[in-house]
């Protein structure tokens, strides 16, 4: 970038017109000095040149040669002469000393001259220097120092005006710095005293015009990923959002959860006999009431599968949950305006199934269809249940959770694992260590360790985020100030919490008591769609992370259809994807477009782009074509415990019983 002066422009041109004054009356005071000194020589020259002449004369005549001597001093003392010398023939034939006037000699004027008239004959003078019994005088300074302090006074005039017409272009040099600075937000308008006034003009307007490019980029961006994941009737997910959901469910490590199939019965034959925007409207009504009642229960999925079907997937619940759920749909669906043909009794059915690691999808949706098609028989508004074991092992609810994280808790036993998050350089295709993102793990005596995404959701249903929050902040930065931090660590926080003020000055008191490096080593991340959704409390406390010298992340995006102006209006340092978009991306064309989109919503912006869960090196080739600037998962590292560091295992020296029965 090209080199901008520190100094102002009012600041450099007042310098230059001050120095250029002082240095013209120090060029008048010192040429008026030297003129002022050459003037008393000269004046004195012509003094004893006379009296020489006078010497030169009477000595020509015999009569006052004889007389000399007399008149001589009187003639000395008139003219300050101090000392004179007659020279004949290189011998002295009077000398004159006026001892009335005791002065220095070195300070004496001194010159010989040759007389013209008396040949042989010289005289050597000293005299009083010029000004030498001069005092000083205010009343003869008086009006030099008036020109002195007239001068200054209009310097001083002069320089205020000229501060006063160069102000506008200061404003306008400020602006500019501020714009470079990344601050294009804060100083989009220009103030109405900037000058030159058709520049400013011109930045106002094409700031203007960028903000609205970025928008409408904004706006091109959700638009695409909309209408390629969204129901442009009801605004839920489509088909294809829904199959990949459920695809990158079923993969996850320790997946369980329950598919829920909504089928409006016999709506080929009512489009044909209904009004087509009557229809619609009804659709849109069903699909309002069954995402009302799904919503409450976190990480949900709710898309429009098909013209009269909807479907949705709700992982990490119990059945009884499941049940209470379906019986409720059922309630509230009958309290639906029904079209005219419809039979009030026997129009929406409702199939469940569960689903666990490793199934596949196709018989998944076999099993929900099956489901829906037993609710048919029974010709009413009913749901019926796929008979399949359900491999969760887990039936706790709201309470046994609340036990068990009250225990947790009381005794902060939480597990902290980490995994290696890596930036790659694209020109040499290395990768940097970027920071290690942890995670909180709970160990239940029954199920061994519970990963965040078994237990987040109880968290949310018990309140008690805030808890999970503090206990997780306080282990680490516990861990921190014991250790050497050597490398940078991401935490993740809930967005809930923040809404109480209480907690964002706990937040703030717990990075206060670090010191400004290990701060720099600190990262925060944020749920996307949960940050978009409380984004007006969210944007104090990601400014406050951000000023405190800790760097923000926004992870599992991806995961919702939400507007990407929140990378802009926040300035985040990570964007990362949600691992449902990067498993088996070489052969998802859609979820490519979802990445590209995103890739190109965080140009211009400091923000880059990290794709989480890669686990083959097919998925990672693919992702560092579409542009993604970091990974994280399998293919990397897996995840390791550090808090507590984990034991080794005791192995006991003695007799093995390996060939002894047990009755």
């Amino acid at each position: 970038m090209r080199y901008t002066p520190t100094l102002k422009l009012s600041t450099r041109l007042t310098a230059f017109v001050t120095i250029i004054v002082i240095g013209a009356m120090f060029i008048l005071f010192v040429g008026g000095t030297l003129t002022f000194r050459s003037i008393g020589e000269e004046y004195l020259n012509q003094q004893v040149d006379g009296i020489v002449s006078v010497i030169d004369q009477s000595l020509a005549d015999d009569q006052d040669a004889q007389n000399v001597r007399e008149w001589i001093p009187l003639l000395s003392r008139a003219s300050n002469i101090i000392e004179l010398e007659l020279f004949s023939s290189q011998e002295m034939i009077y000398h004159y000393v006026n001892s009335s006037n005791p002065t220095d000699t070195s300070r004496l004027y001194e010159k010989s001259y040759p007389l013209e008239k008396n040949a042989g004959f010289s005289i050597k003078i000293k005299v009083l220097s010029p000004y030498l019994e001069q005092s000083h005088s205010f009343s003869a300074l008086s009006s030099v120092s008036l020109a002195i302090a007239l001068v200054l006074f209009c310097l001083f005039q002069g320089v205020n005006w000229l501060k006063r017409q160069l102000r506008g272009s200061e404003l306008l040099e400020e602006r500019g710095r501020m714009i470079l600075a990344g601050r294009v937000a804060q100083h989009a308008k220009g103030d109405h005293n900037e000058w030159p006034y058709t520049a400013s003009e011109a930045l106002d307007v094409l700031i203007e015009e960028l903000q609205d490019a970025r928008q409408e980029r904004s706006r091109f961006d959700t638009f695409i990923r909309t209408h390629t994941f969204l129901d442009q009737l009801t605004g839920a997910a489509n088909r294809v959002l829904f199959d990949s959901k459920l695809e990158s469910a079923l993969q996850e490590s320790g997946a369980n959860g329950s598919i829920i199939l909504f089928r409006i019965y016999d709506w080929d034959n009512l489009t044909e006999s209904v009004d087509k925007q009557r229809c619609d409207e009804f659709i849109v009504e069903v699909g309002n009431v069954i995402s009302n009642i799904v919503q409450r229960f976190p990480d949900v999925v709710f898309a429009r599968y098909f013209e009269s079907e909807f479907a949705v997937i709700i992982p990490h619940q119990n059945s009884k949950d499941i049940s209470v759920l379906a019986n409720q749909c059922v309630r509230q669906l009958d309290k639906v305006s029904l079209l005219n043909t419809m039979d009030h009794d026997n129009w929406c059915h409702i199939g469940i199934t569960v689903y666990s690691e490793g199934e596949r999808r196709g018989h998944i949706l076999s099993e929900v269809e099956t489901a829906v098609k037993s609710a048919q028989l029974q010709n009413s508004n009913n749901w019926s249940r796929f008979h399949k074991k359900d491999l969760s092992g887990d039936s706790r609810g709201s309470v046994r959770w609340r036990t068990l994280f009250d225990k947790c808790f009381s005794n902060e036993k939480v597990l902290v694992f980490e995994q290696p998050c890596y930036l790659i350089n694209h020109a040499s295709n290395k990768t940097t260590l970027l920071h290690n993102e942890l995670f909180a793990r709970i160990d239940d005596d029954g199920l061994g360790i519970l990963k965040a995404s078994r237990f987040m959701s109880a968290i949310e249903q018990v309140g008690y985020q805030s808890h999970m929050d503090q206990l997780v902040v306080k282990t680490i930065l516990t861990f921190i100030k014991t250790t050497t931090l050597g490398t940078c660590y991401s935490i993740n926080l809930n967005v809930e919490p923040f809404k109480d003020r209480m907690n964002i000055r706990w937040l703030r008191d717990e990075l206060l008591q670090l010191t400004a490096e290990t701060r720099s080593k600190l990262s925060f991340e944020f749920v996307e769609g949960q940050l978009v959704n409380h984004l007006d409390y969210m944007r104090p406390v990601v400014r406050m992370i951000s000023g405190l010298g800790c760097e923000v992340i926004v992870g599992q995006a991806g995961r919702t259809i939400t507007s990407t102006h929140y990378i802009k209006d926040l300035e985040i340092d990570y964007l990362k994807l949600h691992r449902s978009l990067v498993k088996k991306i070489e052969q998802r064309q859609e979820n490519q477009l979802f990445i590209r989109s995103l890739v190109g919503a965080c140009e211009g912006t400091n923000t880059q782009v990290i794709a989480v869960g890669v686990e083959r090196g097919k998925e990672w080739n693919c992702l560092v074509e579409l542009g993604v600037d970091g990974g994280q998962g399998r293919m990397f590292q897996a995840e390791n415990q550090i808090i507590p560091k984990p034991e080794a295992p005791k192995v006991q020296v003695g007799r093995r019983n390996r060939w002894r029965k047990k009755f």
